[in-house]
């Protein structure tokens, strides 16, 4: 596949850059255009083969995210930038204002958010493009609010992001946890607690199970899913969540 805009997803850890090329691949209009674990792992990618978008955590093991925006800015490289990281720090936040990034999107999260801010990118360069041969600036107001995002709709109703996010960061990485054990350790009910995890669990992020052994009611417990071995086998089905999500 050739046409769409491509995207460089840049991540140090693998399992996390997969998900979210796979997430990538998941969205119409959009195509990956390669996977780097490292700040000068992306530049090589970008000077080979220049990207139209990177999806940049800011936490890489050689360079900051926000010194890797600079020196793409430096070298005059066009190239958008969407942030999608665990770091909350509000210097972060202006700075990567300061610096163009188009989104700045929050670990843990669900495809649905990513691909929700994935939209409206496109729908801003398409916006872009009308800007340029209209030059008129009704046309390049509506391009800038193409970028902005409403929470509205973007979970099922009686959901909220901060319990999600709380409910997803209790389900640690290579653990197997059930609705009980997540919910004493979110001081949620267990009622709330089932409700997240059927939902992540719903769009592909949570994968659950019967768990055995154990005295009493069965339990089903619940596990981050993992990559699929083969794109086929992605195409079949919904892709994993990044990390804890």
């Amino acid at each position: 596949m050739t046409g769409g805009i491509s995207v460089l997803v840049v991540d140090d850890e693998p399992l996390i850059a997969e998900a979210h090329g796979r997430y990538v691949e998941r969205v119409s209009g959009f195509r990956l255009a390669g996977v780097a674990h490292s700040g000068h792992d992306a530049l090589r990618s970008m000077r080979a083969a220049p990207a139209d978008l990177i999806l940049l955590d800011l936490n890489l093991p050689d360079i900051h995210g926000l010194e890797l925006c600079r020196t793409l800015r430096a070298a005059r490289v066009e190239v958008d930038v969407i942030a999608v990281t665990s770091t909350r720090d509000l210097s972060a936040v202006r700075s990567a204002v300061a610096l163009g990034i188009v989104h700045y999107l929050l670990k843990p999260f669900t495809f649905h958010s990513l691909r929700d801010r994935l939209d409206h990118y496109r729908l801003y360069r398409g916006q872009l493009i009308k800007a340029e041969l209209a030059a008129g600036q009704s046309e390049i107001d509506r391009a800038f609010a193409s970028l902005r995002v409403t929470a509205a709709g973007s979970l099922p109703p009686g959901l909220s992001d901060e319990t999600l996010e709380t409910v997803a960061q209790a389900l640690l990485p290579g653990a197997a946890l059930s609705a009980t054990e997540i919910a004493a350790s979110c001081s949620v009910s267990r009622v709330t607690a089932r409700r997240y995890l059927e939902y992540l669990t719903s769009v592909g992020a949570v994968a659950r199970r019967q768990r055995h052994g154990g005295a009493g009611r069965p339990e089903v417990e619940y596990t981050w899913a993992r990559p699929s071995p083969s794109p086929a086998a992605a195409d079949s089905r919904p892709g994993p969540a990044s990390g804890p999500e």
